[in-house]
């Protein structure tokens, strides 16, 4: 029996001492395995922090652009409009003096005479309206004018494209 204990005895300590530095190992690897795992959802974390950053950043920079490219716009659309709008009251200025010398050149007395009052007369408030009106209104005329006569509107249209198509079909 006395083997047999020895035996047992000694396998009672090997085991007690493989156990325990088996299970001090497990330990061990366990916490390096969860102390890795930290690191690598910290680092997982700051890599999805700088990724939003970087994309926040991205937004406003393109939200930035897009408001001065608007702006730009704005800008581009506002000073074409003013030269227009001058050019408009160059036109007017000159349809008035235009009106001013058919007056002082025509005749003044007679048919030829009354007609060239007239003309004049539409001359000047021709110029005038140039003058003091701008594209938009002249636009939102147009458009009344336009709903005011729709088939006349229409026909108009059609003349005017017809008479161009005639002129460019002669080049």
């Amino acid at each position: 029996m006395a083997g047999p204990s020895r035996t047992s005895g000694q396998t009672g300590n090997k085991p007690e001492s493989t156990g325990g530095s088996t299970s001090g190992a497990t330990s061990e690897l366990k916490n390096k395995a969860q102390e890795t795992a930290h690191k690598a959802q910290d680092v997982v974390s700051n890599v999805a922090q700088k990724a939003q950053d970087t994309a926040s950043q991205a937004t406003q920079k393109a939200q930035e652009m897009a408001s001065n490219l608007g702006q730009k716009a704005q800008d581009m659309a506002s000073t074409a409009s003013q030269k227009a709008d001058d050019a408009l009251s160059s036109v007017g200025d000159t349809i008035t003096s235009l009106a001013g010398t058919l007056r002082q050149n025509a005749p003044h007395e007679g048919a030829m005479g009354t007609a060239a009052s007239a003309v004049a007369d539409r001359l000047q408030a021709g110029g005038h309206y140039l003058q003091e009106h701008g594209m938009q209104d002249m636009t939102d005329d147009l458009q009344a004018l336009v709903r005011r006569f729709p088939v006349q509107s229409v026909l108009v249209g059609l003349g005017v494209g017809f008479l161009l198509g005639q002129a460019c079909s002669r080049r």
